[in-house]
């Protein structure tokens, strides 16, 4: 015959039978698919890094930093600012059926570069991979942009 639990071992066995639960719940929540991606996706802090093509020349730098908030005039997109190897640029873009396009620009006024790729399939919209192209000088690199922890 099994001995009785007392009301302390009871509430410790409900408890992590609760904590379980709720782990095995988060760890199979399906994410969004890439294509349900939308301008709010965008939303927030994000990290870059750049990777030139196969035998090219050193690049001028491997990371930049994003901020991305919604744009004043046009609903779906975003709007915001990039910080690499101490310059500053504005960003104007957005996200349509997981396709990404964001420009770039130095001046405020003309588009310096531009940022094709896609959102990562099974990466929740926190990950985006594709192709950074510079006008002047040309200039064509690999990114990969990660949402920051916590956003």
């Amino acid at each position: 015959m099994p001995l009785p639990l007392s009301p302390f071992l009871r509430c410790s066995a409900a408890a992590a039978l609760l904590w379980l639960a709720g782990s095995a719940f988060a760890q199979t929540t399906p994410c969004m698919a890439a294509t349900d991606a939308s301008h709010q996706t965008l939303l927030g802090h994000w990290n870059a890094e750049f990777t030139p093509a196969a035998g090219a020349p050193p690049i001028p730098f491997t990371s930049a930093r994003l901020e991305l908030t919604p744009h004043p005039e046009l609903a779906a997109s975003v709007r915001g600012r990039l910080q690499r190897a101490g310059s500053e640029a504005l960003l104007a873009g957005d996200v349509d059926q997981g396709d990404f396009t964001l420009e770039e620009s130095v001046n405020g006024t003309n588009i310096s570069a531009t940022w094709i790729g896609q959102v990562v399939s099974d990466s929740c919209g926190k990950e985006i991979r594709g192709t950074w192209t510079q006008e002047n000088p040309p200039l064509a690199l690999s990114f990969v942009l990660r949402k920051q922890p916590g956003e």
